[in-house]
């Protein structure tokens, strides 16, 4: 038996569950979803938790964390959820020559030298407490800037790319350690919208997912990426990951994050996907 941690917000979870669900009974494998932090739950009778839309894990990441460390045969296991929720890992990505999306931390003041810009959270789901600024919208972006930092936050400032509005972002997706199939996103960060507070993002209006074929040049620094993980944690453990990448400004794809904690693996978008990743389960439930 397989379980797939969700959370109290979405029971039944996410929409790669029925696909991942349907593919593991060909392989004559039950599945069910469970509510991570649900007292009644008996992890120890699951053959292997994967862990999938915990999407209340940022406003909870301690007591979400501590959970993990209790559960047998997790994944991604619980090494890499405590490094993976904490978006400053994007420092040692950088660190390790990794192309990733200029970030300011901790900033005393909005930037002034950018026309548009993102504040964030280091530690979020779902783009919650994120917001698109534009010159001439200091006071609001100072505020939130400030408060998130009065709250004891990390906060991150990056360059709004404009690729974002024409292109989007490709998320690479793959499944222990290979790559399975891309995604386009389109943009959710409107202008002029403030602060975002969506979490659940399978009823998120601004949600949408089309396929993509991912390019070459996605597909190498996805996959230095992934190996700058390997050397950071020591261990290339992982059951799944999904790169989302966005043109930078001479167009050269660059890391905006790496998701291998609860990411939406748009599975319906890639015909044979959920096998690949039914499989993989399989395969580490033996």
């Amino acid at each position: 038996m397989i379980a797939f941690a969700t959370y109290a917000g979405l029971p039944d979870g996410d929409d790669d569950v029925p696909a991942l669900t349907a593919a593991l009974a060909t392989l004559g494998i039950p599945a069910e979803p469970v509510v991570w932090d649900d007292p009644a739950a008996q992890w120890g009778r699951y053959d292997l938790v994967v862990i999938r839309s915990t999407w209340d894990y940022s406003v909870r990441r301690e007591e979400f964390l501590a959970w993990a460390d209790t559960v047998p045969r997790l994944f991604n296991g619980a090494d890499v959820l405590r490094w993976n929720t904490d978006k400053r890992y994007l420092r040692e990505l950088a660190a390790a020559g990794v192309p990733v999306v200029e970030t300011r931390w901790d900033l005393d003041e909005v930037p002034a030298d950018w026309d548009e810009y993102v504040i964030k959270p280091a530690v979020s789901a779902g783009s919650a407490d994120t917001a698109r600024w534009r010159q001439g919208e200091e006071e609001a972006a100072r505020s939130h800037l400030l408060g998130l930092r009065s709250a004891g936050r990390t906060v991150m400032v990056q360059p709004y790319l404009s690729a974002v509005d024409t292109v989007g972002e490709t998320a690479l997706l793959f499944c222990d350690g290979e790559f399975s199939h891309a995604a386009r996103k389109a943009p959710i960060l409107a202008a002029g919208a403030g602060v975002q507070t969506v979490v659940d993002r399978d009823d998120d209006p601004r949600e949408q997912i089309f396929p993509a074929e991912a390019t070459p040049a996605e597909l190498a620094v996805a996959h230095q990426a992934l190996a700058a993980v390997r050397e950071t944690l020591g261990s290339d453990d992982l059951l799944y990951a999904r790169v989302d990448l966005i043109p930078g400004a001479d167009g050269s794809p660059v890391l905006l994050e790496l998701e291998l904690t609860e990411p939406s693996l748009f599975l319906r978008h890639a015909p044979g996907a959920a096998d690949r990743f039914a499989q993989a389960i399989a395969e580490r439930r033996a």
